[in-house]
């Protein structure tokens, strides 16, 4: 998309070069391209899964910590309950996952079914290939203490 920018002599000119990250002190809209920009790389490596990014990760979390209710879902997700719950509703119309009543029937309790333990392993392939473009370009080393550095952004 050109892109039309003012000059000297009150004409415009064309610059079809396209902008690069903000340089913007906000860490706020920092944080959000990296995460748009890192969001595309692992959505192109899932897309031939039917999966998204958002929705590989909730498998994941569900795969490595087992069942548990939407509300402890929502706290290690980081997603207020009403964002969880549309997340959860494809997964859970394509049988990827089921929410059931917990001990107490107003609590609902989300699992990974035998179908998406089976779509979760096979997409795991793509989620490594990603992770792989992305430490190839932003060095292993790098990776690791960014994971460190948004660990503790989250914390703080």
């Amino acid at each position: 998309m050109a892109v039309m920018h003012g000059n000297k002599g009150g004409g415009a000119t064309v610059n079809d070069t396209p902008p690069g990250p903000d340089e913007s002190p906000c860490n706020n809209l920092a944080l959000r391209q990296a995460s748009r920009h890192l969001s595309q790389i692992y959505d192109r490596h899932l897309a031939s899964t039917g999966l998204s990014g958002s929705q590989y990760s909730i498998l994941s979390r569900l795969a490595r910590l087992g069942p548990m209710t939407i509300g402890r879902l929502a706290e290690a997700m980081i997603l207020d309950r009403t964002a969880l719950g549309r997340a959860l509703k494809p997964l859970q119309r394509e049988k990827l996952i089921a929410i059931t009543a917990g001990e107490d029937a107003r609590i609902r309790q989300v699992s990974l079914t035998a179908k998406g333990k089976s779509k979760f392993e096979g997409a795991r392939q793509h989620w490594l290939k990603a992770q792989a473009e992305f430490e190839a370009a932003y060095g292993t080393e790098d990776a690791a203490a960014l994971r460190a550095a948004l660990r503790r952004v989250v914390t703080v």
